[in-house]
């Protein structure tokens, strides 16, 4: 591990909440999420008890994929505000004691960039990766006057910036090495983006595709020295700011700089099996290469918890305190929160596990009250790649209440953003506050306990002692967690007893542990 300025001490406490600042809140009527939406429902972030904000891309861009295709880095885009807009909400969430970290798309720009339009006109400029003629496999024709063909990330309408190749060949004359002239300047460019931001208040940012930045990098070698070489940067210049990575895999890119990674639906040598054992291995936004996964959350009750018990573990021992792994709910880019057929009940004890566990709790906006992932929904900027792989049926407007288009805007329903939860049972915030037993209440009970109970936190001692059904560990030597996602009961032979402090249908006997279908419970034991 490189030795890097120790994390800032509030990371080691976040609870991460994840916005698609166009599907969270509409405050001028056009049916679309925006930056003033999103200030005008703090109140609910701050009452629900996360600390820490992450918005997905809100810069300028021609959304060709929802704002990963930046065409201004340091704009705001004007369906969400203006730089001012921004300003004012990041003061306002911090006077609620929340942070705001932006999404940062580090590895490609949009093709209306005015770094691509130049590029695309001058053979000398080398901020991208083009050919000099010819189309090889995966490139994309030259738009302008320049010859030859540029290497795209994801659309084509998202050309690569150069960050250089980690091997060389005589034959690809494009492959330049991590010290040309071009890469070099991107370094730089990335360096000034992160300034600019930081200088304004935000508290960090996530990093889009962290992995893609150096071209054929086996094990990710040269990637790695540049989020090196930047967090050494951040940590003199910005030593309060912190970077999370989209990664997937927390073993590799912590130790190159990272202060945390997601167990994702990808990434690492088993593509994202940490987490799609859990969770997140259904319908709409699973490749369908990657072999049928019995997940522990699933009602049928088939999983184990001992795969993700390993993969945290194996990830814990590399990382040595030095950086965190972060445990979404999901996000923008995967399944709602759901583990083969879903009801309402299996969602609190999977959030008695995620908000137990000393991994970075992230919840994606929704998922607090139980929101649906949509099938079979029309693409919107780049949100459906194919039958295995539509997006846009977890990035469907916030339900806040039981009025027109669920609160979320005043614009007539055919400009809406994306559909709204057809269900005549949706659930909503409104309700959910209004009802003492429901998830909602649940999520900020849980959230307020870890944040009032350190041993239930990020740095709290972990003993595991069963991954079966009941799920069964002990936090900080004296908090039993027990989670029962399945519908059968279950039970654990336990020798001990304890307070309840946060239950539902669990039970110490002082010899074993009972936990009814879909139960859990959190318990301080006497001792």
């Amino acid at each position: 591990m490189t030795s890097f300025r120790p994390a800032p001490a509030w990371l080691a406490d976040a609870v991460f909440y994840q916005i698609y600042p166009q599907s969270f809140a509409d405050s001028d009527g056009d049916g679309i999420g925006d930056v003033n939406g999103i200030a005008e429902r703090l109140d609910h972030l701050a009452w629900l008890g996360v600390n820490t904000v992450w918005l997905n891309p809100c810069f300028v861009s021609p959304f060709g994929d929802a704002g990963y295709d930046v065409a201004d880095y340091l704009a705001v885009a004007p369906r969400y505000g203006t730089a001012d807009d921004l300003a004012r909400l990041v003061d306002a969430a911090g006077r609620r004691g929340i942070r705001v970290l932006l999404d940062l798309v580090a590895g490609h720009t949009s093709d209306a960039h005015p770094w691509f339009r130049a590029a695309a006109d001058d053979p000398d400029d080398h901020r991208y990766i083009w050919t000099a003629e010819g189309r090889p496999e995966g490139f994309v024709a030259s738009p302008g006057a320049r010859p030859g063909s540029y290497l795209p990330n994801f659309f084509a309408f998202q050309p690569a910036l150069n960050f250089g190749y980690a091997r060389g060949n005589p034959a690809e004359p494009w492959r330049q090495p991590v010290d040309a002239e071009g890469p070099r300047a991107n370094r730089e460019a990335l360096r000034t983006v992160m300034d600019h931001r930081l200088r304004l208040g935000l508290a960090g940012f996530r990093v889009d595709m962290a992995a893609s930045l150096v071209k054929d990098d086996p094990g990710k070698a040269e990637t790695a020295g540049i989020w090196t070489e930047l967090r050494h940067w951040l940590d003199a210049a910005h030593p309060d700011a912190v970077l999370l990575s989209e990664w997937g895999d927390p073993e590799v890119s912590v130790p190159a700089g990272f202060h945390a990674d997601f167990f994702l639906h990808f990434g690492g040598a088993a593509n994202g099996l940490a987490l799609r054992s859990l969770w997140s291995n259904g319908t709409g936004t699973v490749d369908a290469a990657w072999p049928p996964q019995d997940c522990y959350f699933d009602a049928a009750g088939r999983g184990s918890a001992q795969t993700f018990v390993d993969a945290y573990a194996k990830a814990s021992t590399t990382l040595a305190g030095n950086g965190f792994v972060s445990l979404p709910t999901a996000n923008h880019d995967f399944s709602r929160l759901r583990c083969g057929p879903r009801t309402a009940e299996q969602l609190p004890p999977a959030f008695a596990f995620q908000l137990t566990w000393p991994t970075l709790p992230a919840i994606y906006y929704g998922d607090e009250i139980g929101m649906r992932y949509v099938p079979d929904l029309p693409d919107k900027e780049g949100s459906v790649l194919g039958p295995r792989f539509n997006r846009a049926g977890s990035r469907t407007p916030m339900q806040w209440d039981d009025g027109p288009n669920a609160g979320f805007s005043t614009a007539p329903e055919d400009r809406i953003y994306l559909p709204l939860d057809p269900s005549p049972d949706r659930p909503t915030v409104a309700a959910q506050r209004a009802d003492g037993t429901s998830l909602l209440h649940l999520v900020h009970r849980l959230i307020a306990l870890r944040g009032a109970t350190p041993e239930l936190g990020s740095h709290g001692s972990l003993e595991v002692l069963h991954t079966g059904y009941p799920f069964v560990y002990v936090r900080g030597g004296r908090y039993l967690v027990v989670v029962n996602p399945r519908r059968e009961r279950a039970s654990y032979p336990y020798g001990g007893t304890g307070r309840a402090l946060e239950t539902a249908g669990a039970e110490l006997t002082g010899a074993r542990v009972e936990v009814r279908g879909f139960g859990y419970g959190v318990f301080e034991l006497d001792g």
